[in-house]
Protein backbone atom coordinates (compact mmCIF):
# COMPACT_ATOMS: atom_id res chain seq x y z
CA UNK A 1 0.00 0.00 0.00
CA UNK A 2 1.47 3.23 -1.02
CA UNK A 3 0.88 6.58 0.90
CA UNK A 4 1.12 8.90 -1.34
CA UNK A 5 2.03 12.78 -0.43
CA UNK A 6 -0.29 15.19 -2.46
CA UNK A 7 1.25 18.54 -3.13
CA UNK A 8 -1.03 21.20 -5.03
CA UNK A 9 -0.10 24.44 -7.24
CA UNK A 10 -1.61 27.50 -7.26
CA UNK A 11 -0.12 30.05 -8.49
CA UNK A 12 3.86 28.24 -7.78
CA UNK A 13 2.88 27.62 -4.29
CA UNK A 14 2.19 24.62 -2.53
CA UNK A 15 -1.55 24.99 -1.16
CA UNK A 16 -4.31 22.94 -0.32
CA UNK A 17 -8.18 23.64 -0.64
CA UNK A 18 -11.02 22.67 1.46
CA UNK A 19 -13.71 20.61 -0.78
CA UNK A 20 -12.10 22.17 -4.29
CA UNK A 21 -12.95 25.61 -3.23
CA UNK A 22 -10.28 28.05 -4.77
CA UNK A 23 -11.18 30.51 -2.08
CA UNK A 24 -10.48 28.32 0.79
CA UNK A 25 -7.25 27.76 0.55
CA UNK A 26 -4.30 27.42 2.79
CA UNK A 27 -0.50 28.06 1.79
CA UNK A 28 2.07 25.39 2.98
CA UNK A 29 4.85 26.31 1.05
CA UNK A 30 6.04 28.87 -0.88
CA UNK A 31 9.11 26.05 -2.85
CA UNK A 32 7.10 22.91 -4.00
CA UNK A 33 10.30 21.17 -5.14
CA UNK A 34 11.93 21.15 -1.25
CA UNK A 35 8.81 19.72 -0.20
CA UNK A 36 8.91 17.04 -2.68
CA UNK A 37 12.28 17.00 -1.56
CA UNK A 38 11.12 16.54 1.90
CA UNK A 39 8.62 13.58 0.99
CA UNK A 40 11.43 11.78 -0.77
CA UNK A 41 13.27 11.57 2.24
CA UNK A 42 10.31 10.58 4.75
CA UNK A 43 9.87 7.53 2.15
CA UNK A 44 7.78 8.62 -0.52
CA UNK A 45 7.65 6.62 -2.83
CA UNK A 46 5.18 7.90 -5.57
CA UNK A 47 4.64 11.97 -5.61
CA UNK A 48 0.91 13.16 -6.40
CA UNK A 49 1.19 16.86 -7.90
CA UNK A 50 -1.80 18.63 -9.37
CA UNK A 51 -1.79 21.92 -11.07
CA UNK A 52 -5.01 23.51 -9.65
CA UNK A 53 -4.55 26.55 -11.51
CA UNK A 54 -4.41 24.25 -14.91
CA UNK A 55 -7.70 22.73 -13.59
CA UNK A 56 -9.50 25.44 -13.45
CA UNK A 57 -7.89 27.43 -16.67
CA UNK A 58 -7.94 23.69 -18.73
CA UNK A 59 -4.14 23.64 -19.39
CA UNK A 60 -1.27 23.60 -17.84
CA UNK A 61 -0.19 26.65 -15.51
CA UNK A 62 2.35 25.65 -13.27
CA UNK A 63 4.61 24.88 -15.32
CA UNK A 64 7.48 26.12 -13.75
CA UNK A 65 6.99 24.72 -10.50
CA UNK A 66 6.25 21.52 -12.01
CA UNK A 67 9.88 21.33 -14.02
CA UNK A 68 11.19 22.51 -10.21
CA UNK A 69 9.68 19.48 -8.90
CA UNK A 70 10.32 16.65 -12.05
CA UNK A 71 13.47 18.21 -11.84
CA UNK A 72 14.20 17.56 -7.95
CA UNK A 73 12.76 14.60 -7.42
CA UNK A 74 11.37 13.03 -10.83
CA UNK A 75 14.34 10.55 -11.29
CA UNK A 76 13.67 9.05 -7.52
CA UNK A 77 10.25 8.35 -7.55
CA UNK A 78 7.37 8.39 -9.90
CA UNK A 79 5.82 11.48 -10.33
CA UNK A 80 1.79 11.37 -11.07
CA UNK A 81 0.13 14.88 -12.51
CA UNK A 82 -3.07 16.19 -13.13
CA UNK A 83 -4.67 19.94 -14.00
CA UNK A 84 -5.85 20.94 -17.19
CA UNK A 85 -4.36 18.37 -19.52
CA UNK A 86 -6.71 17.84 -22.22
CA UNK A 87 -4.47 17.36 -25.54
CA UNK A 88 -1.74 14.76 -26.43
CA UNK A 89 0.69 16.89 -27.27
CA UNK A 90 0.85 18.09 -23.32
CA UNK A 91 0.80 14.95 -22.27
CA UNK A 92 4.13 13.83 -24.18
CA UNK A 93 5.77 17.10 -23.13
CA UNK A 94 4.96 16.09 -19.24
CA UNK A 95 5.98 12.76 -19.77
CA UNK A 96 9.30 13.69 -22.02
CA UNK A 97 9.73 16.37 -18.85
CA UNK A 98 9.99 13.51 -16.12
CA UNK A 99 6.33 13.16 -15.45
CA UNK A 100 5.75 9.65 -14.68
CA UNK A 101 1.67 9.28 -15.32
CA UNK A 102 -0.81 11.58 -16.00
CA UNK A 103 -3.92 11.78 -14.33
CA UNK A 104 -7.19 12.89 -16.42
CA UNK A 105 -9.94 14.08 -15.12
CA UNK A 106 -12.04 16.59 -16.55
CA UNK A 107 -11.09 15.46 -20.17
CA UNK A 108 -11.91 12.15 -19.14
CA UNK A 109 -16.02 12.73 -18.53
CA UNK A 110 -16.42 15.38 -21.16
CA UNK A 111 -13.98 14.17 -24.14
CA UNK A 112 -13.86 10.55 -23.30
CA UNK A 113 -11.95 10.14 -26.95
CA UNK A 114 -9.50 11.95 -25.79
CA UNK A 115 -8.85 9.65 -23.01
CA UNK A 116 -8.86 6.57 -25.56
CA UNK A 117 -6.60 8.10 -27.89
CA UNK A 118 -4.13 8.82 -24.66
CA UNK A 119 -4.35 5.61 -23.58
CA UNK A 120 -3.73 4.09 -26.99
CA UNK A 121 -0.54 6.55 -27.61
CA UNK A 122 0.85 6.38 -23.90
CA UNK A 123 0.33 2.71 -22.96
CA UNK A 124 0.57 2.52 -19.16
CA UNK A 125 0.83 5.87 -18.36
CA UNK A 126 -2.51 7.60 -17.99
CA UNK A 127 -4.50 7.76 -14.81
CA UNK A 128 -8.23 8.52 -14.90
CA UNK A 129 -9.32 10.25 -11.80
CA UNK A 130 -13.27 9.91 -10.83
CA UNK A 131 -14.69 12.50 -7.91
CA UNK A 132 -17.97 12.06 -6.80
CA UNK A 133 -20.68 13.21 -4.48
CA UNK A 134 -23.07 10.57 -3.35
CA UNK A 135 -22.09 8.18 -6.47
CA UNK A 136 -21.64 10.97 -9.06
CA UNK A 137 -19.11 12.04 -10.97
CA UNK A 138 -18.29 15.45 -10.89
CA UNK A 139 -16.22 17.65 -13.29
CA UNK A 140 -14.44 21.70 -13.97
CA UNK A 141 -12.97 21.69 -10.09
CA UNK A 142 -15.77 19.60 -8.43
CA UNK A 143 -18.34 22.69 -9.25
CA UNK A 144 -20.38 20.46 -11.59
CA UNK A 145 -22.41 17.85 -10.65
CA UNK A 146 -22.33 15.62 -13.89
CA UNK A 147 -25.30 12.51 -13.80
CA UNK A 148 -22.57 9.84 -14.47
CA UNK A 149 -22.16 6.99 -12.26
CA UNK A 150 -18.85 6.41 -10.86
CA UNK A 151 -18.87 3.01 -11.58
CA UNK A 152 -20.54 3.19 -15.12
CA UNK A 153 -17.16 5.66 -16.12
CA UNK A 154 -14.95 3.61 -14.36
CA UNK A 155 -15.72 0.77 -15.96
CA UNK A 156 -15.57 2.11 -19.98
CA UNK A 157 -12.35 3.97 -18.97
CA UNK A 158 -10.94 0.51 -17.77
CA UNK A 159 -11.69 -0.74 -21.10
CA UNK A 160 -9.66 1.99 -22.77
CA UNK A 161 -6.85 0.69 -21.04
CA UNK A 162 -5.95 3.54 -17.98
CA UNK A 163 -3.26 2.78 -15.69
CA UNK A 164 -5.40 2.94 -12.65
CA UNK A 165 -8.77 4.72 -11.36
CA UNK A 166 -8.05 7.51 -8.48
CA UNK A 167 -11.20 8.01 -6.87
CA UNK A 168 -12.27 10.97 -4.27
CA UNK A 169 -15.40 11.24 -2.67
CA UNK A 170 -15.24 15.44 -2.37
CA UNK A 171 -17.77 15.59 -0.14
CA UNK A 172 -14.58 14.44 2.12
CA UNK A 173 -11.38 16.02 0.80
CA UNK A 174 -9.88 18.42 2.63
CA UNK A 175 -11.75 18.01 5.58
CA UNK A 176 -10.10 15.04 7.48
CA UNK A 177 -13.19 13.54 8.39
CA UNK A 178 -11.76 9.50 7.11
CA UNK A 179 -11.78 7.61 3.82
CA UNK A 180 -14.83 6.49 2.57
CA UNK A 181 -13.84 2.49 2.63
CA UNK A 182 -16.66 1.30 1.75
CA UNK A 183 -17.62 3.09 -1.56
CA UNK A 184 -13.91 2.71 -2.34
CA UNK A 185 -14.46 -0.80 -1.98
CA UNK A 186 -17.28 -1.15 -4.29
CA UNK A 187 -15.72 0.55 -6.49
CA UNK A 188 -12.38 -1.76 -6.59
CA UNK A 189 -13.85 -4.87 -6.42
CA UNK A 190 -16.11 -3.95 -9.64
CA UNK A 191 -12.53 -3.00 -11.76
CA UNK A 192 -9.57 -5.33 -12.47
CA UNK A 193 -7.43 -2.59 -12.95
CA UNK A 194 -5.94 -1.37 -9.11
CA UNK A 195 -7.93 1.78 -7.58
CA UNK A 196 -6.16 4.51 -5.80
CA UNK A 197 -7.88 6.38 -2.57
CA UNK A 198 -8.01 9.36 -2.26
CA UNK A 199 -9.65 12.55 -0.03
CA UNK A 200 -10.24 12.76 3.83
CA UNK A 201 -7.42 10.39 5.27
CA UNK A 202 -6.60 11.67 8.82
CA UNK A 203 -4.71 9.03 10.93
CA UNK A 204 -3.09 6.25 10.82
CA UNK A 205 -6.81 4.66 11.58
CA UNK A 206 -7.63 5.17 7.86
CA UNK A 207 -4.17 3.73 6.95
CA UNK A 208 -4.83 0.45 8.66
CA UNK A 209 -8.48 0.21 7.17
CA UNK A 210 -6.94 0.90 3.87
CA UNK A 211 -4.32 -2.02 4.41
CA UNK A 212 -7.07 -4.12 5.40
CA UNK A 213 -9.08 -3.77 2.20
CA UNK A 214 -6.33 -3.73 -0.02
CA UNK A 215 -6.59 -6.88 -1.29
CA UNK A 216 -9.67 -5.60 -2.93
CA UNK A 217 -7.57 -4.06 -5.71
CA UNK A 218 -6.49 -0.91 -3.36
CA UNK A 219 -2.81 -0.02 -3.90
CA UNK A 220 -2.50 3.57 -2.45
CA UNK A 221 -4.07 6.29 -0.96
CA UNK A 222 -3.56 10.10 -1.43
CA UNK A 223 -2.78 12.20 1.55
CA UNK A 224 -2.56 15.78 1.67
CA UNK A 225 -4.00 18.27 4.80
CA UNK A 226 -3.72 15.58 7.43
CA UNK A 227 0.42 15.48 6.66
CA UNK A 228 0.84 19.29 5.80
CA UNK A 229 -0.84 19.56 9.79
CA UNK A 230 0.58 17.56 11.21
CA UNK A 231 -2.48 14.82 12.10
CA UNK A 232 -0.36 12.27 9.79
CA UNK A 233 3.05 11.58 10.25
CA UNK A 234 3.70 10.41 6.49
CA UNK A 235 6.88 8.53 7.49
CA UNK A 236 4.95 6.63 10.61
CA UNK A 237 2.03 6.02 7.69
CA UNK A 238 4.41 4.23 5.21
CA UNK A 239 5.76 2.21 7.71
CA UNK A 240 2.84 1.47 9.03
CA UNK A 241 1.07 0.35 5.48
CA UNK A 242 4.91 -1.27 4.86
CA UNK A 243 4.34 -3.97 8.46
CA UNK A 244 0.48 -4.83 7.23
CA UNK A 245 1.14 -5.75 4.10
CA UNK A 246 4.28 -7.53 5.16
CA UNK A 247 1.85 -9.49 7.25
CA UNK A 248 -0.13 -10.99 4.72
CA UNK A 249 2.82 -12.03 2.74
Amino acid sequence: MLIIPAIDLKDGKCVRLKQGAMDKVTVFSDDPAAMAGQWLKSGARRLHVVDLNGAAAGRPKNEQAIKAITDAVGGKLPIQLGGGIRDLDTIEKLLDGGVAYVIIGTAAVKTPGFLHDACTAFPGHVLVALDAKDGKVAVDGWSKLTGHEVLDLAKKFQDYGVEAIIYTDIGRDGMMTGVNIAATVALARALSVPVIASGGINGLDDVTALCKVEHEGIIGAVAGRAIYEGKLDFAAAQKLADQLSEKKD
